[in-house]
């Protein structure tokens, strides 16, 4: 059983995974954020392409993403915070989302551009996930670190 972790992110880099949500809709969006190796700080905003083109699945180019882990290796780096969005559904993990989540130390974001639940025009929330179990993590968000 892991411990409850929390998310700390800028302002600047949540303003700008809901810019690009928004942007992509209606095909989901989807990128990563790196930062330092072993600080569990995201800094660097690196919005990714859909190769899918879908309002309901994400896949990353498999070209760029190999050339991201490479860059991010150089760098002393590794993805911090995963995130996608969901146009049509609440912001929780779908069951390909888990199946496809191989990082296990990273916070998985999931942004829905969907008014599901009437609070208003999004849902920002990250979430653990490690072996198939999902837990869902506080999110603070600082104007610095």
């Amino acid at each position: 059983m892991r411990t409850q972790r929390t998310l700390t992110i800028t302002r600047a880099l949540y303003d700008q995974i809901v810019a690009h949500a928004r942007k992509d809709h209606p095909d989901e969006a989807c990128g990563v954020i790196a930062g330092p190796a072993g600080t569990d700080r995201p800094e660097r905003f690196i919005p990714m392409l859909n190769a899918a083109m879908s309002p309901t699945f994400y896949e990353f180019d498999s070209g760029d993403l190999f050339k991201l882990y490479r860059e991010m290796d150089d760098r002393d780096e590794e993805p911090v915070v995963v995130y996608h969005s969901h146009t049509a559904t609440e912001a929780r993990p779908s069951r390909t989302d888990i199946s496809l989540a191989m990082e296990p130390d990273a916070h998985y974001v999931l942004v829905s551009t969907a008014d599901t639940d009437g609070l208003g025009e999004f849902q920002f929330r990250s979430f653990s996930i490690v072996d198939g179990e999902v837990t869902e993590e506080d999110v603070r968000v600082v104007e610095a670190y």
